[in-house]
């Protein structure tokens, strides 16, 4: 004879257990946090319980205060199962800001973040105007350092030919120079 399983109504906080003998299987869980608070038998196939375990009953206390349990499992129950989860981590995030801030909740958090960006670009145009004047500076230096080595050459090459025009001229001199008379120029 088959017996099948049937939900056992128990205090708050025992266990539920459903037993199919025919398995021999005993699936035990515990009660909700959903269904505790709203005082509610706890089923295995409740939409709620992936999503607020009995580990962490404030925080369905605190979507519940905000949306509402009739709320909270229709917007679960028209997602997809694999949306279900991030859409309950949102309520739940929710949910905090708006008992933490009563008047302006996740629109203060979204504020906050706006102002940080504006600053944070302010911040990086002026960094990047630093990066473009700090380039054409080395750029500007860069041109002085090769206008200076052009110069610098041009005049080693000047004083190579007076050089050699001062040796041409020293052997000229050599040549029409009477014997004993010993001549420099400098």
């Amino acid at each position: 004879m088959i017996q099948y399983a049937r939900p056992v109504v128990l205090p708050l906080g025992h266990r539920q257990c459903i037993w199919n003998s025919s398995l021999s299987l005993s699936m035990c869980f515990p009660s909700l946090t959903a269904c505790k608070y709203l005082r509610r038998r706890c089923l295995h196939d409740c939409i709620l319980a992936p999503y607020f375990p009995s580990t962490n009953p404030e925080r369905f206390a605190c979507v519940h205060k905000i949306f509402g349990a009739s709320n909270i499992t229709k917007m679960l129950q028209q997602l997809p199962v694999h949306q279900r989860a991030v859409a309950a981590d949102c309520m739940s995030f929710e949910a905090g800001t708006r008992v933490r801030d009563p008047v302006y909740g996740c629109v203060a958090i979204i504020s906050q973040l706006h102002q940080q960006i504006i600053i944070t670009q302010r911040e990086l145009a002026e960094t990047q105007g630093q990066i473009a004047f700090y380039g054409a500076q080395q750029v500007q230096d860069l041109k002085q350092k090769t206008q200076s080595r052009i110069q610098y050459n041009e005049t080693m090459c000047f004083n190579a030919s007076q050089q050699d025009s001062l040796h041409l001229d020293q052997s000229m001199l050599d040549f029409y120079r009477a014997p004993g008379i010993y001549w420099s120029v400098r």
